[in-house]
């Protein structure tokens, strides 16, 4: 990232919040009217990946098949995080994260790019949206990446002990070795500041 680029953050935003509609209602609107400075979102896929695994339990296809269903699955979450709150846009590319974001934009992040498949990220259960936004993060050179859960988080809690219960994925604690900036995991009740600093 440029030093004179606005700083990003990444918030990952857990697709089950969906069961929530008035916390993510209020969360998605915080964001795009920059209560956490410039953001990238990323969605979970909720309740569309939940019905991936359904259907690999059943059909018996492949992980890596699996894990292209699960993208997708992020991307009609990004579509319906942008049916909640019109603001944020969707971006498929790094450079769109980039730009929308520069533009003033809240960006949305659709992962189709990682279809093709990519060297650093395993085509696996074992790597859910948890560690492709800290992935992001580092590619984007973001100061921070916030996950926000719809489940309480233990106080003082670090990449292992999360990964452990099942809070974040099971790669989620080698992303955040790589990862520079600083990891922050909300649950319900943890309210982000009024206003980021710049």
């Amino acid at each position: 990232m440029p030093p004179e680029a606005t700083p990003l953050s990444v918030v990952k935003v857990g697709g089950s919040l969906l069961a929530d509609p008035a916390r993510l209602a209020r969360l998605l609107s915080d964001l795009a009217e920059g209560r956490e400075g410039a953001v990238v979102v990323v969605p979970g896929g909720g309740g569309f990946a939940d019905a991936v695994r359904a259907a690999q339990a059943i059909a018996r296809f492949d992980d890596g098949e699996a894990h292209r269903r699960a993208l997708d699955a992020m991307g009609r979450m990004a579509a319906c995080f942008v049916g909640i709150e019109p603001r944020l846009r969707i971006a498929k590319t790094l450079a769109a994260c980039r730009s929308l974001s520069e533009a003033g934009a809240t960006p949305v992040w659709d992962p189709v790019m990682l279809r093709a498949g990519h060297p650093g990220i395993a085509e696996s259960w074992a790597v859910t949206s948890d560690s492709l936004a800290l992935w992001l993060a580092g590619e984007i050179g973001a100061r921070a990446c916030i996950l926000e859960k719809s489940v309480a988080v233990p106080a003082g809690a670090g990449p292992a002990e999360l990964a452990a219960t099942g809070l974040v994925d099971a790669a989620f604690p080698d992303f955040a070795r790589r990862f520079a900036g600083r990891i922050v995991v909300r649950g319900p009740g943890c309210a982000a500041p009024d206003r980021a600093a710049a």
